[in-house]
């Protein structure tokens, strides 16, 4: 009875490099020199992850600005005053938007991706931010000369190639992060929103073979940025209807958190489709308060009354830092908490082979 788990992405970025970041952005240190850092936080956390027996890893995105902006690092045709999105503990991040076109990508996931697979020989997992997301980078005044029509062209383009090049260079999965799919439940309940973001990203999924979907799949979770959310309030079942209908083969669901999981395992045994496999979060990224292999065991083995062993995951509930400057985690408490999934998983599985 194998049951896969994943990481989602983020680990808490060492001291050094939040304090080399900080002083990157007022002029303090070179880029040379904070690209020395990034390797070196890169190349300490894939030795930790491997030493907690995953087995399948990621580079815990320690040189990625966010998860969200990666891409835009470097293009010139932004300016502030995006896209806001509110948290329920008062603090707000706010994209940036659009000023003129054409769009493209500037950096692309694969490049994290390869250095990675330099240091390790385990498979390795790249997250990818969702296209619907970056759609939100178009201003509802529109841009003079470049359409919103244009735009939307172009971006699927941009991310197609953000997961093509990622699995040619031999990625284990793609994840893409859509971690606005519950927050569009919450801005607009009538679900248009949630729709037109399900109907892009699978503007995107369908360019790819049934086998390339297989190694596709999305997250999505409330949200998760200094220990808080932007739409835990919204169950489920107003969003897995919608969520299974992307064209991909594997979803990674925040869960741990939930406080009805009950409702949440109804919710996702009457919504999901076949030959889609279910990653559930079984550990709280915003409590840290270190859950036990027991507890993990004790999680799965009650989703695996519902969900088919054979297509059930373990997963945690979201990245620990998704966000470059998050520091209300602790990396020993982060891998403390991945050494708990990663037993807690075997020991589910023991369990079910009795």
């Amino acid at each position: 009875m194998k049951i896969q788990t994943e990481p989602i992405g983020s680990i808490p970025r060492p001291a050094y490099l939040q304090q080399a970041m900080a002083k990157f952005a007022e002029g303090g240190i070179s880029e040379k020199e904070m690209a020395e850092l990034f390797s070196r936080a890169t190349r300490e956390t894939i030795h930790e992850q491997v030493k907690t027996g995953s087995p399948v890893i990621s580079d815990g995105e320690q040189s990625k600005p966010s998860f969200v902006t990666y891409p835009l690092q470097g293009f010139a045709h932004l300016a502030p005053g995006g896209v806001v999105i509110p948290f329920e503990d008062g603090h707000t991040r706010q994209l940036p938007k659009l000023t003129a076109g054409p769009f493209h990508y500037t950096t692309f996931a694969n490049s994290y991706l390869k250095k990675a697979r330099e240091l390790s020989d385990l498979p390795i997992k790249q997250a990818v931010i969702s296209c619907s997301a970056m759609s939100l980078l178009y201003p509802q005044e529109g841009i003079n000369g470049y359409s919103h029509e244009q735009f939307i062209t172009d971006l699927v383009n941009s991310a197609e190639a953000d997961i093509r090049t990622c699995l040619e260079q031999g990625a284990y999965k793609v994840q893409v992060d859509f971690t606005e799919a519950r927050l569009a439940v919450k801005l607009d309940p009538s679900r248009q929103l949630l729709s037109s973001f399900i109907d892009l990203n699978n503007q995107v999924f369908d360019r790819f073979t049934a086998e390339e979907q297989k190694r596709i799949g999305v997250h999505s979770c409330p949200g998760g940025d200094q220990d808080s959310t932007h739409s835990a309030d919204i169950p489920y079942s107003e969003l897995l209807p919608y969520l299974f209908k992307l064209h991909v083969g594997s979803f990674y669901l925040e869960y741990a958190g939930e406080k009805d999981k009950k409702s949440v395992l109804k919710s996702i045994k009457e919504n999901m489709q076949p030959n889609q496999q279910i990653f559930l979060g079984v550990i709280d990224v915003l409590n840290p308060k270190i859950e036990t292999a027991v507890q993990v065991r004790d999680t799965l083995l009650e989703a695996a009354s519902v969900i088919p062993v054979a297509r059930l995951g373990s997963c945690d509930d979201c990245g620990f830092s998704p966000f470059g400057d998050d520091t209300s985690t602790s990396r020993e408490i982060a891998f403390a908490k991945i050494r708990a999934r990663i037993e807690g998983t075997k020991l589910a599985e023991q369990a079910l082979s009795n």
